[in-house]
């Protein structure tokens, strides 16, 4: 990662134009071109430096449902568990914790009520508890890495 990189990195965290042409908008005020702007972008995903790259939509907004979940998976089954709950495509973040509550992963819903349908079809498929984390109250954080 070059000085470039870490400047697109800052820089696009904080937002991303809407426009016609967007990375050429981008490109322009990183003083690159957009060729060079999506090349680096599509390196950085490829090498794992970004896992993410696209916008973040707030779907209770949009008329969705959310919730964080957590179980409680046995070493030995966590991978294969991983997969499974990874292989809906309403699950988003799921990271491993060093807690009884070992697996933690949020799940987007295009209407609020699928939540708890898509947590039964992830019991019945893993066997295991999933326990929902609903939200009482949302805080805006502002959380930026600098690259």
């Amino acid at each position: 990662m070059d000085d470039t990189d870490r400047a697109i990195i800052n820089a696009l965290q904080g937002g991303f134009p809407i426009s016609d042409h967007p990375f050429a908008e981008a490109a322009q005020k990183l003083g690159i071109h957009e060729q060079e702007l999506i090349e680096r972008i599509a390196r950085l995903r490829a090498d794992n430096v970004l896992t993410r790259f696209g916008p973040l939509y707030h779907a209770e907004r949009l008329g969705g449902g959310l919730c964080l979940c957590a179980m409680e998976v046995p070493a030995d089954r966590f991978d294969e568990v991983a997969a499974t709950v990874n292989a809906f495509p309403e699950v988003a973040h799921n990271y491993e914790r060093a807690h009884r509550l070992n697996m933690w992963f949020v799940l987007a819903t295009e209407r609020p009520e699928m939540i708890h349908h898509v947590i039964g079809q992830m019991e019945r498929r893993t066997g295991l508890k999933v326990y929902a984390v609903p939200k009482i109250e949302e805080f805006f954080v502002g959380l930026r890495f600098e690259a």
